[in-house]
């Protein structure tokens, strides 16, 4: 895997899709979420790669990339600079960015600190922590399925997670969990779900909100309104991890923001709808008129 230097010297990995089409366009930077986790779960994203040439960071301490040297480099805003880092390593004045689940707190750390990098900003199920908000929607999501045969077992397992700290039971935990995270439980969600314990590196996922008080989250939010670049938030109706309301409350961050909830669709929507998830993404880095 090809490596840059990031801010303090470190070498960190990152891992390059060419685009299928051999397209010339700048490439889509991909981040990815859990917190700490290895960014081989993104895949190529539902065939993202067919037109755009995907650049897949693999954050601290996850993947090929070494632990940090200091805690406040697994922080959100400490990953924004190992973005600045990359962009400058690839010579990109400016990109288009690609963000999930945890990964957009990094994405909007980046948009508010360096906006003039950006072209378009992706954010993929986003949660509103940043935001400051925590919306009861993925909960009512989660109870509308009670009926589904995993419920029950996710549902004790959803009970356990938080006061468990062996992370072997919470890697059990997870997996006992996992099919409300997506919109249906198929062979493809069970395999995508079945190499999540294992991705997850326990100290960067610890890390990942320390190091920053009310007074910078509300720092970062002030200058995201001053964030030129237009900015889409993917969501699925059927996420039970962050919802539908997160993702509109971050488009609403923006200036130039937008939500755009895909029916059927899970926490994962390239793993779920593939097909849906991956025009909505092409049309809008191509500024074409969005679809539902």
């Amino acid at each position: 895997m090809p490596h840059y230097t990031s801010y303090d010297n470190t070498e960190l990995a990152y891992r390059v899709l060419e685009a299928r089409d051999g397209s010339a366009r700048p490439p889509l930077i991909c981040l990815a979420g859990g917190p700490g986790r290895n960014a081989a779960y993104l895949g190529d994203l539902g065939g993202l790669d067919a037109h755009h040439t995907l650049i897949i960071p693999d954050s601290r301490g996850t993947g090929d990339s070494p632990p940090a040297t200091d805690p406040s480099g697994y922080s959100f805003p400490g990953l924004a600079e190992d973005l600045e880092a990359l962009r400058r390593h690839l010579g990109l004045n400016r990109f288009p960015l690609l963000a999930h689940d945890a990964a957009a707190a990094t994405a909007q750390a980046y948009a508010a600190a360096h906006p003039e990098h950006l072209t378009h900003l992706v954010l993929v199920c986003p949660g509103a922590r940043l935001q400051g908000q925590l919306p009861e929607d993925a909960r009512e999501i989660f109870e509308s399925r009670a009926d589904e045969p995993w419920w029950q077992e996710a549902y004790v397992a959803v009970q356990l997670l938080p006061d468990t700290t062996d992370f072997g039971e919470v890697r059990r935990l997870l997996l006992q969990a996992a099919p409300m995270a997506y919109g249906r439980w198929d062979e493809p969600q069970r395999a995508h779900a079945a190499a999540e314990g294992e991705q997850l590196g326990p100290v960067p996922r610890a890390g990942f909100w320390q190091g920053v008080d009310e007074a910078g989250r509300r720092a970062v939010l002030a200058r995201l309104r001053e964030v030129p670049c237009p900015v889409l938030a993917v969501t699925g109706d059927r996420d039970a991890v962050t919802g539908v309301r997160a993702g509109e409350l971050v488009a609403e961050s923006f200036p130039d923001g937008r939500a755009q909830p895909l029916h059927g669709v899970g926490h994962y929507p390239w793993v779920d709808e593939p097909d849906l998830f991956r025009p909505l993404v092409e049309d809008f880095l191509a500024g074409r008129p969005g679809r539902p």
